[in-house]
């Protein structure tokens, strides 16, 4: 019986009510750093009690669990409804955080506990120790050994009863701390209907345990941060899954086999095995076991001649010692060739992850060099694989390189790009392409990040250079580089075109439906846009996971205003709340929507804190001003609008961007053309060349009946625009209809 299970059954015997467990180990459930970690913790630490597995390893500041799940709960808690400290019905006081100490801690560690808890840590010892031993108690231990005489059973059971005192505390007595600190909260349960909520505020001094589960977790009290058991616990099928308590892989390497008829190469079968064991040892992603326990219960199996060893022993004794990826190879040879390789195998399911072969011209001395190639090449699969958990899986599917530092940058450079940070997003993407000048998709996303910085000089011969070697690129590959080329040279049209082929190979990737969908809003085929955006959610629903980029959200938000289809884009919104919460171009749209709708407290307070997150992320105050008029513009509040439009201008009064942003907008609403036309020239004079300015000019021009100066100006634009415009195209288009019409009236 695994530690989870043997705590479920104590609880059971401990509790009346159904006690269940949140684990955090759940490949589908549990929170990894690729996730959106406040709208995912927002609701899996609302719990009664939570349990920190306290190692030495847990105590630290940069990692993921005690960043985002031991500091997020107690921060969380000490703002809720019944605060961190619970008092107790022997009227002692205790924390809502109960952590379970697996390892005697350094002073410098405790001391970092404590720091966070606010006391002293009071903990439930997991730990078995000898003479020079420190590690966690399991269950066949005994405590006549342990220096602690510390007993597994009994330890489990103080944890139930920990947290049924704790519970007891809180049905008997709960806080109303938070609310007392903060007026503000009035009931942080939001899942409770009106007549729980009414209960809650009338009746503060009893708690209805069955109540809890529902309004709070939906089944699910207890959180469990980290691995309780210490071997057995929940194997993973992939290799992505496959990592150990402390977040490793744990490898074994079994003795390779000579199948050569050369017995001197018989040293060489632990010789790989050990050298394989020292290199990978020193990486802290992997945990490998050492050679002398592999070795030892091969022999006490009888099992010397290493080449009876078949794949299922190898298996039988990687899950013996807990291992959840074996290496399993061989030395051959073939004439003049020698021939070493190695295969990864899930221990569990026995399924080769990953196979590795390597020839050289059979000669002496040959096997080194055999060998450092073999070490390099598991080290950086197992690496890489370990680091694209972090990548989304749309992103898995295309991103490939050999290099683990190459990943590493991209993994970077992905976190920046799906925050919008797209500078430090260019940085990294460069020092993964420095460090694999063939990571086709690192460059491909250096591509995206310049030209969603408007450097398009950059985004065109980044894109030109990996566009060279199309023809080498498997088809998958190919048809997704056709798609950025189309992206950044080409059209709206050619772009569907390529994501329509790459449906063909593989209709199950929500990236090409978000993209599909973004084209189609740009041509203003909104209809087409809100099939294909829906379906990107509906293959995210399908697979449990939810989008990895804001952009899913306000582009098929967009595309519902514009559709005039506003309770959907209403309850999008606030779903995206919880996806991705205080993000800007989320918070933008719901403005204009509730200034649409005439809910100007609404839009006020959603304005209040866009302006709020674009101060911190440190734009000028005409940016920000410009960014409310363009609110205003979407919202059709046009006098407002112009208002910050020509506020923002008084900002910055030399800048030919606000000169023009304001000519536009005068002249496309239709406000003051001539004013428009003024403000353009000006811009024009300091910056002739700009196509945007001259598109402006052009379609002033237009306004005021001049066909074929306007037609000048714009087909300079269209020549000299450094991506396509579908604007522009438009424009351009009316021009030259109404010239014709023109000629034959």
């Amino acid at each position: 019986m695994s530690s989870l299970e043997a705590l479920k059954t104590e609880l059971e015997s401990t509790f009346k009510e159904e006690i269940s467990v949140y684990f955090d180990i759940n490949p589908h459930d549990g929170l990894l750093e690729t996730h959106d970690v406040n709208a995912s913790l927002k609701e899996k630490l609302k719990c009664l009690v939570f349990i920190p597995i306290i190692s030495r390893t847990y105590c630290d500041p940069k990692s993921f669990a005690w960043e985002h799940e031991f500091k997020a709960f107690v921060e969380q808690s000490s703002q809720d409804q019944f605060g961190l400290k619970v008092k107790l019905p022997n009227g002692n006081v205790a924390s809502r955080v109960l952590p379970i100490q697996i390892h005697d801690l350094k002073l410098e560690d405790k001391t970092l506990v404590e720091k966070e808890l606010g006391g002293f840590i009071r903990a439930i010892e997991f730990i078995y120790k000898e003479s020079g031993v420190n590690r966690p108690l399991t269950p066949k231990d005994s405590e006549d050994k342990n220096a602690n005489k510390t007993n597994y059973r009994n330890q489990i059971n103080k944890v139930a009863n920990a947290i049924d005192e704790t519970i007891s505390g809180l049905k008997a007595e709960p806080t109303l701390r938070a609310k007392e600190k903060n007026p503000a909260i009035t009931e942080p349960l939001e899942e409770l209907n009106k007549d729980d909520r009414k209960e809650a505020l009338t009746k503060p001094t009893k708690i209805n345990l069955k109540k809890l589960v529902l309004g709070i977790l939906v089944g699910a009290i207890i959180v469990i941060a980290a691995i309780i058991a210490y071997t057995k616990i929940f194997k993973r099928d992939t290799l992505e899954k496959l990592r150990s308590s402390d977040e490793r892989i744990s490898i074994a390497v079994m003795p390779f086999q000579n199948m050569t008829n050369d017995t001197i190469l018989n040293v060489w079968e632990e010789g790989i095995q050990n050298d394989l064991i020292s290199f990978l040892s020193n990486y802290k992603e992997l945990k490998v076991l050492q050679i002398e326990s592999i070795n030892n219960l091969l022999q006490s199996r009888d099992f010397t001649d290493y080449t009876s060893i078949s794949s299922s022993v190898a298996s039988t004794i990687s899950q013996k010692l807990d291992a959840n990826v074996f290496i399993y190879g061989s030395i051959k040879q073939a004439g003049s060739t020698m021939r070493v390789n190695a295969q990864l195998i899930n221990s569990k399911t026995e399924e080769a992850l990953k196979s590795i072969e390597i020839n050289e011209p059979l000669k002496e001395g040959m096997i080194l060099p055999i060998i450092d190639s073999l070490k390099r090449m598991v080290r950086d699969f197992l690496i890489i694989s370990k680091l694209a958990e972090k990548v989304v899986p749309d992103y898995q599917y295309f991103a490939s390189t050999n290099s683990p530092e190459a990943y590493n940058y991209f993994v970077y450079g992905q976190n920046a790009y799906r925050k919008g940070d797209n500078s430090t997003a260019v940085k990294m993407y460069l020092q993964a392409v420095a460090k694999d000048t063939n990571f086709i998709y690192g460059i491909t996303q250096l591509t995206l990040a310049y030209r969603n910085l408007g450097l398009y000089k950059e985004a065109k011969e980044w894109c030109i250079r990996v566009y060279k070697k199309r023809e080498q690129m498997p088809m998958q590959q190919k048809i997704y580089t056709n798609w950025i080329y189309a992206f950044i040279f080409e059209t709206p049209y050619d772009e569907i075109k390529y994501l329509r082929q790459f449906q063909e190979i593989d209709k199950q990737f929500p990236i090409i439906y978000l993209s599909l969908g973004r084209n189609y809003l740009w041509l203003d085929q909104f209809d087409k846009a809100i099939f294909e955006l829906e379906k990107a959610f509906e293959l995210y629903n399908k697979s449990g996971s939810k989008p990895y980029y804001y952009g899913n959200y306000t582009n098929l938000g967009t595309a519902y205003h514009k559709a005039g289809q506003y309770k959907k884009e209403k309850k999008l919104y606030k779903k995206a709340e919880q996806d991705f919460p205080d993000n800007p171009a989320i918070i933008y749209r719901q403005a204009i929507l509730a200034l649409f709708e005439g809910k100007s407290e609404t839009a006020n307070d959603y304005i209040e804190k866009y302006k709020s997150l674009l101060k911190e992320n440190s734009a000028t105050e005409a940016t920000i001003t410009s960014s409310l008029a363009s609110i205003y513009t979407e919202a059709e509040i046009l006098d407002k609008a112009e208002e910050y439009y020509r506020q923002a201008l008084s900002l910055e009064p030399n800048s030919t961007e606000r000169m023009n942003t304001l000519a536009y907008f005068l002249i496309v609403n239709d406000r003051n053309i001539n004013e428009g036309l003024g403000l353009v020239d000006n811009a024009l004079e300091l910056s002739p060349d700009n196509y945007n300015y001259l598109h402006t000019k052009g379609w002033g021009l237009y306004k005021q009946g001049k066909y074929k100066e306007a037609l000048g100006f714009l087909e300079k634009s269209w020549k000299i625009k450094p991506v396509y415009n579908h604007a522009l195209y438009l424009h351009l288009e009316e021009v030259k209809k109404a010239l014709a019409s023109q000629k034959n009236s």
